[in-house]
């Protein structure tokens, strides 16, 4: 079963996604659920972990490989936001990875050798295919405004639940680096089209509603990073490569 809130919670989880500010106790904090083992800490260290993100993911190394990615969220700084990644939105969905996401401020202040490790974020908001579930299209897209020229830095631990390859039974192998969609023909439509119906949402009007958002994108490093793994893939306004000679 999908987590659904209410509005107002919805607002309240945007807030603390954009500002970064302590969620407030939820309702008979610290009483423990009946049948439940009793914790000496009540603030655990996944009690934070409030927005989801739903988007799409490729591999670096295996361009082939795409998978929807459900992210479970907290803004640990202004600048910083840490996710948790799952294969599904319902409470047997599997842990499949971590992404953090900085600003483009704090990305700019790595060194050299570390950056090819971040994707960029412009396309996948400008797309409508990073979605916040759940939240009115108007929070989602003040919330996701704000992450406008961020970048994520995604390691994937089990491929469960991937659109083009086998899952495995259980987590195998080195970790993958994962990466962004960044141009219009690298996703599949079946997948696209498999996450609108589970959400019931539109990508389409989502794109639509946040056009204007173009005038706020700025280049990115690694937009053109997997461009000859797709061909056939079409640039879009407001989602340029930064770099002058992009990595192959």
């Amino acid at each position: 079963m999908r987590i659904r809130r209410s509005l107002t919670g919805g607002l309240c989880l945007v807030a603390l996604f954009v500002m970064g500010c302590q969620p407030p106790p939820a309702p008979n904090a610290g009483e423990p659920h009946p049948g439940s083992v009793p914790q000496a800490n009540p603030k655990q260290p996944l009690s934070g972990f409030t927005v989801h993100l739903d988007g799409f993911h490729t591999m670096k190394e295996d361009p082939s490989h795409m998978l929807e990615a459900h992210h479970y969220c907290r803004q640990s700084t202004p600048e910083l936001a840490e996710c948790v990644l799952f294969d599904g939105d319902g409470d047997r969905a599997h842990m499949t990875g971590v992404e953090y996401i900085v600003s483009e401020r704090l990305f700019e202040t790595l060194p050299a050798a570390e950056r090819p490790y971040w994707h960029p974020h412009n396309y996948e908001i400008l797309s409508g295919q990073l979605v916040i579930p759940g939240v009115p299209p108007s929070a989602e897209k003040q919330a996701l405004a704000r992450k406008m020229n961020s970048y994520g830095k995604t390691w994937h631990t089990w491929r469960a639940g991937a659109a083009t390859t086998p899952g495995d039974a259980i987590p195998m192998g080195s970790p993958e680096l994962g990466w962004s969609i960044n141009a219009d023909g690298e996703l599949p439509q079946g997948l696209l089209d498999a996450r609108d119906s589970h959400l019931r949402i539109s990508t389409k009007e989502r794109r639509d509603a946040r056009a204007d958002m173009i005038f706020t994108a700025h280049p990115q490093e690694g937009v053109d990073a997997l461009a000859k793994s797709f061909p056939g893939r079409r640039p879009v306004p407001g989602v340029a490569d930064k770099s002058a000679d992009p990595a192959p």
